[in-house]
């Protein structure tokens, strides 16, 4: 079997075990949605939105990034499978994350009035942010478990620990929200991110390293390598979610807490559910590409890879999602929110542009090319922000899908301008022509809802889905062989079988 195949195939693995546990979060996550639009409305989901925009720009800012930059080290440290190439790093990260969660929780606490001024207009959330800091250190801590099963591709481990993290944390949500109501809210923030830490140690725990002596030197020079790399990704996501939590702001200031919650919905179907694709891919994706970084060929053959792979599973998704999203809105939230349909459809478009430029985008990170990772994450956040204030003062919400889709086309064009000067990556012509064949595909569909005749409208849709899926399923099939890819393990098992009954 070809280096190539394998490639393909172990992508599409792992993007089945993780898309498996992601389908029962994204589950979780939609009858947690339901609870709070059914028992709070859009504006209690504007609260949440908020308190969660804020927690996670200080989890960012104390964070140091050492959630990514740990998996990076980890994986470039293990070495032919042995832990013990790779055990003095793992305690190294554990005690980096505990400091610094721990410098989070005591920076939430000190400026809790200050935070529930400059996010609310008045101190009513004082309280709200004290008691929440401790999230910051829940977060950090289990952020550091999970990275070490990254590290070390401990694929099985990690799925297990996000869906039991996040499956507790739903049914401990219930009871409380139906008591409670809107006074839920802290509580089960707070028995959420618990949760998942605690099963985030449990599986982390499983790994058995060497604990031997570290010294004082070794842990300052790994560690500064780790820091290092890991302030460069804190300033993209402090930039990231600035970005987000001034925009949150403005439309609080402009329109309502209820605009705010209505972004916030829209933006959770296409970032948490739609976008968790990228999530799952990247799993393995990323520890693959930091073991390879010195290598510009094999970097450029495993984003190509991952590239096409993300194209072909986004297609039929977005085209699923334009023939559906009137059904799964009130589904998932309430009709009220049927508000935010047309700036989901403009911004599920952006998917396609985001599904390439996202498997560029970690070279940088990879090569810890720190200067130019910099320029275009503080570049890229103000080209968002900009565009997003436009987007909603002159259309409203579906100026904010259009400008979401609008900002990943640049962000794609920039990207491969960058990574063709500085790597020489590139794409094949091929490559580009499916592309364009996928793009035409979506943007036939996103057309055809405007047709005002229904039965007209979703038979072509319905025809649609059957063209993306057939032509995304074609050309996987060109590259690995479906059926003997699915036929392996079936006569693996029949062969272990027939050795027991002999």
């Amino acid at each position: 079997m070809s280096e190539s195949k394998k490639a393909y195939q172990q992508i599409l693995k792992t993007t089945s075990l993780f898309g498996g546990v992601q389908f029962f979060t994204i589950i979780i996550s939609v009858i947690r949605t339901k609870l709070i639009a059914v028992f709070i409305g859009p504006a209690g989901m504007g609260v949440i939105a908020l308190l969660n925009s804020t927690l996670g720009l200080i989890s960012s800012i104390s964070g140091l990034g050492i959630e990514t930059s740990a998996v990076k080290n980890i994986s470039e440290n293990y070495k032919n499978e042995d832990l013990k190439t790779v055990s003095k790093t793992i305690h190294i990260v554990k005690r980096i994350v505990f400091l610094t969660g721990l410098f989070g929780m005591l920076l939430t606490i000190v400026f809790s009035k200050v935070l529930s001024i400059i996010t609310f207009g008045n101190s009513s959330q004082t309280y709200a942010f004290i008691l929440l800091a401790v999230i910051v250190l829940f977060k950090q801590l289990s952020s550091g478990q999970l990275a070490v099963l990254q590290g070390l591709r401990q694929l099985q481990f990690l799925a297990k620990a996000n869906l039991y993290g996040n499956l507790f944390g739903l049914l401990f949500s219930i009871p409380i929200y139906s008591f409670l109501k809107i006074d839920a809210i802290i509580p089960t923030i707070l028995i959420a991110s618990l949760t998942v830490l605690i099963f985030s140690f449990y599986y982390s725990n499983k790994i058995k390293t060497d604990k031997g002596e570290i010294t004082k030197e070794a842990f300052f020079i790994e560690g500064k390598s780790i820091l290092k790399l890991g302030f460069m990704l804190t300033i993209s996501s402090v930039l990231t979610l600035l970005s987000t939590y001034l925009i949150q702001i403005y439309i609080g200031k402009i329109g309502s807490l209820e605009q705010v919650g209505f972004y916030n919905a829209g933006f959770t179907l296409l970032n948490s559910y739609v976008g968790i694709i990228f999530t799952v891919m990247s799993t393995d994706y990323f520890p693959k590409l930091a073991s390879v970084n010195s290598d510009n060929y094999k970097i450029r053959q495993s984003v190509i890879e991952q590239a096409f792979t993300s194209i072909m599973i986004i297609t039929p998704v977005i085209v699923l999602f334009l023939t559906f999203i009137s059904v799964l809105i009130p589904i998932i939230y309430t009709p009220k929110f049927n508000e935010i349909i047309p700036m989901v459809c403009f911004g599920i478009l952006g998917m396609l542009f985001r599904a390439v430029s996202w498997s560029m985008g970690f070279i940088l990170i990879a090569k810890g090319d720190s200067k130019m990772f910099i320029k275009t994450a503080v570049g890229f956040n103000i080209l968002s922000l900009v565009m997003n204030v436009l987007g909603y003062y002159f259309y409203g919400l579906e100026g904010l899908g259009f400008s979401f889709c609008l900002y990943f086309l640049f962000h794609f064009i920039g990207l491969k301008i960058i990574t063709k000067k500085r790597y020489d990556f590139y794409f094949e012509e091929d490559f580009y022509l499916i592309y364009f064949i996928c793009f035409l595909i979506c943007t036939i569909t996103f057309f055809f809802r405007f047709l005002e005749n229904p039965i007209l409208k979703y038979s072509l849709m319905t025809l649609m889905i059957f063209i993306s899926l057939i032509f995304s399923l074609y050309h996987i099939n060109k590259k690995i062989n479906l059926k003997e890819m699915f036929a392996s393990p079936i006569q693996k098992k029949n062969n272990q079988n027939d050795s027991k009954q002999l």
